[in-house]
C-alpha cells in the first residue's frame, strides 16, 4: 500500500509518500518559524491561513519526488488531533476530500502516535515492547508502547512541556524564535560549574514532570545575572543541564519501574545533541537499547504521519466520509485495530 500523509497540527506543513514495500518514498515540509517570530509564538490563525498557501504545492511537490501520480495513492493519512482546531481542520479537510475523491481509504492518525513510530522509519528501527520518551513544544510524557494503539503513560508534565520551557527561557535571554535549538547552541559556550538549576520532582518518587518552577528559576537567573553574553551563556548552560538530567532521572525510573530493553526518544526537543549524549550513556549504563529518529523526523512532519496512517490502513481502519478533528485527544483512549488482535 502507498500512502500520502499530512501533517498540519501546529506550525509546519509536512507531507510525505510512504509505502509499505518500499518504505518512504519523498517527504517535504515547510516551517512557519520566520511568519511567527515577530509574535515569539505561534499565532493560530496566521498558522491555519500558511498552511492553506503551502499545503497544496507541497503535495505536488513531494509526489513529483517521489515518483508516485496521484493514481498510485492507495491511501490517505492525515492529523486529526492534538493540536490547533484551524490547522487540523486544514489538513483533514484536504485528506479527507482527496481520499473521497481518488476512492481510497482514509485514516486519521493521533499526532503522539505518529512521534512514537517515527523511530519505525529508521534503516534499524525498534522492536516492542519499549519505553517512549515523548518530549516537545507541546507534550512531554513517559510511554510504555506495547505495539500500535497499545499504549500505557507511565509520566506526563503537569503544566509546561520541556519544549515550551526551552522557549520561554530562550525568549527571556533575548535569543530568537524558535527558541529552543537557538538555547542549546548559546549553552555550548556556556560554563557548567557556574550556575546550578533544580531538577524539579526527581526529589520524590513518580514519572511525572513539572518545568513551569524552572522557568521562574531562569528568570530570576537573568535578571540577577544575565548582564553580558558569557552569564547568558551560563544561565542557558545551567538551565539545559537541568533538563536534561530531569528527563534522565525519569528515564532511568521507568527503564527499572518496565523492565524494557529499549529505550526510544521522540519528538522536537529529541533532536536536542546533549540530550541524545545523556539518554546514550544512560542506556549503556544500564545495557538497554535507545532508539530515536533523524533529527528531520524529529519535529513535526508527513512521514511518521504516512507511517502511522499506513501501519492503520493495512490493518483495516478507515475513516468514514466525513470532516473531524480532535484538538484534544488523550494518547491513552487509542487502541489496537481490530484486524491486528
Amino acid at each position: 500500500m502507498r500512502v500520502l500523509g499530512i501533517e498540519t497540527s501546529c506550525d509546519e506543513t509536512g507531507v510525505a509518500v510512504y509505502d509499505a514495500a518500499g518504505g518512504l518514498l519523498a517527504h517535504g515540509l515547510h516551517s512557519q518559524a520566520a511568519l511567527h517570530a515577530i509574535y515569539a509564538g505561534v499565532v493560530p490563525e496566521l498558522a491555519s491561513r500558511d498552511h492553506v498557501r503551502k499545503l497544496l504545492p507541497l503535495v505536488n511537490r513531494v509526489l513529483q519526488e517521489a515518483g508516485a501520480g496521484l493514481g498510485s495513492i492507495g491511501g490517505v493519512a492525515y492529523t486529526a488531533g492534538p493540536g490547533l482546531a484551524g490547522a487540523l481542520l486544514v489538513g483533514a479537510t484536504f485528506g479527507r476530500v482527496l481520499a473521497y475523491a481518488l476512492n481510497v481509504p482514509a485514516v486519521a492518525v493521533h499526532h503522539m502516535e505518529a512521534h512514537l513510530l517515527a523511530p519505525m522509519l529508521e534503516p534499524d528501527p525498534p522492536e516492542f515492547p519499549f519505553v517512549a520518551l515523548l518530549v516537545s513544544g507541546g507534550h512531554t510524557m513517559l510511554v510504555e508502547v506495547r505495539g500500535l494503539g497499545r499504549y500505557r503513560i507511565l509520566g506526563e508534565s503537569l503544566d509546561d512541556a520541556a519544549g515550551e520551557a526551552f522557549d520561554k527561557t530562550a525568549t527571556l535571554l533575548g535569543l530568537p524564535y524558535p527558541g529552543g535549538p537557538a538555547l542549546a547552541e548559546l549553552a555550548r559556550r556556556g560554563d557548567a560549574g557556574r550556575f546550578r538549576f533544580p531538577r524539579p520532582m526527581t526529589d520524590r518518587p513518580g514519572l511525572d514532570f513539572s518545568f513551569s518552577g524552572l522557568k521562574t528559576f531562569a528568570l530570576n537567573a537573568v535578571r540577577e545575572h544575565a548582564s553580558d553574553v558569557q552569564s547568558r551563556a551560563d544561565i542557558a548552560r545551567a538551565f539545559e543541564e537541568a533538563v536534561v538530567d530531569t528527563l534522565a532521572i525519569k528515564c532511568r525510573r521507568a527503564i527499572e519501574q518496565t523492565g524494557t530493553g529499549t529505550l526510544v526518544l521522540s519528538g522536537g526537543v529529541g533532536a536536542n545533541q546533549r540530550l541524545r549524549e545523556r539518554l546514550e550513556a544512560l542506556a549503556k549504563s544500564r545495557g538497554v537499547r535507545i532508539c530515536y529518529p533523524q533529527p528531520a523526523l524529529c519535529t513535526d512532519n508527513g512521514a511518521m504521519v504516512a507511517y502511522a496512517g499506513c501501519q492503520r490502513l493495512m490493518r483495516g481502519e478507515t475513516e468514514p466520509p466525513k470532516i473531524a478533528i480532535r484538538a484534544r485527544w488523550p494518547l491513552d483512549s487509542l487502541r489496537a485495530p481490530a484486524a491486528a488482535g
